[in-house]
């Protein structure tokens, strides 16, 4: 966009409501976006070795799905697996387009993550995938997860990790290199260009990620929320799951990084995108 394009957008709206279409723009990128490999199957066989998830009201297995998106194929892959699971977007339309792919109007409510529309002790299981960044307050929205557990539930959350490093510097929020690693006040700047004059930058997202976490940072906002323990997923795998058996060097430094403290906090900087918070058994 040229100089004289951004000028005349500064003085032709209010600059709060962003780049014009953003969020009409934003919808039909992730509406169109193919579908990734479940993740379901990979997450319940590392929350199964942690722990024999308790039972919900009415004796149900039941799991919120937070920011399941317009295609909430991680809810139909729960609930074929037996789960009461239920879906949580705040965009009407993505609301409406995720209870049609499930066929059943209460698989999805409309709701966000720092307000969730459960009640309190609900929910065996929380998930929240790529969700904790984007969120306006991510100390309330743990709070909310841990609001509408069960005593001895879990909480999933896999998100950004400021310290991860790639020799391409890419990764999967901005198309900026080396994005985490930026100070915060270039990360805030390039934040403000993408909501009002190149939404390319953030996949067109009206919620780009400005958050982002290191797995100790995820420890201590979980203890702040009133979490009791902290297990991150190369805690939980086995060899012969198929993230792990692909690669012959997390194969190597598997078992190694479990009784190894300081292997394991050096393992951490680059795999800390993921946690498992649980839920004290009584409150």
């Amino acid at each position: 966009m040229s100089n004289k394009n951004m000028r005349q957008m500064y003085m032709n709206r209010k600059l709060s409501e962003g780049y014009p279409g953003l969020e009409k723009m934003g919808d039909e990128y992730f509406s169109e976006s193919q579908r990734k490999e479940s993740s379901i199957p990979e997450i319940f066989r590392c929350i199964n070795r942690l722990i024999d998830l308790p039972e919900g009201p009415q004796g149900k297995k039941t799991v919120a799905v937070v920011g399941c998106g317009p295609n909430p194929h991680s809810v139909k892959d729960l609930l074929t697996m037996g789960y009461d699971a239920i879906g949580v977007e705040p965009i009407a339309q993505w609301v409406h387009s995720g209870q049609q792919l499930i066929g059943d109007s209460n698989s999805v409510k409309q709701g966000h993550a720092e307000l969730l529309p459960f009640e309190n002790n609900s929910q065996c299981a929380v998930l929240l995938e790529s969700v904790l960044e984007h969120v306006d307050s991510p100390d309330k929205a743990l709070a909310e997860v841990f609001r509408v557990l069960v005593p001895g539930g879990v909480a999933y959350i896999q998100t950004t990790n400021r310290w991860r490093f790639s020799i391409t510097g890419k990764n999967d929020e901005f198309s900026v290199r080396f994005f985490n690693w930026l100070p915060e006040i270039v990360k805030e700047a390039y934040v403000y260009y993408h909501l009002h004059f190149n939404p390319s930058l953030a996949h067109y997202t009206s919620r780009p990620a400005v958050h982002w976490f290191s797995y100790p940072d995820l420890c201590k906002m979980g203890r702040k929320a009133g979490f009791s323990q902290f297990y991150s997923k190369m805690d939980l795998l086995e060899p012969n799951d198929p993230s792990v058996a692909k690669s012959k060097l997390r194969r190597f430094f598997l078992d190694k990084t479990r009784y190894r403290p300081w292997l394991r906090s050096l393992a951490l900087t680059q795999f800390g995108d993921s946690i498992f918070m649980l839920k004290r058994m009584c409150y």
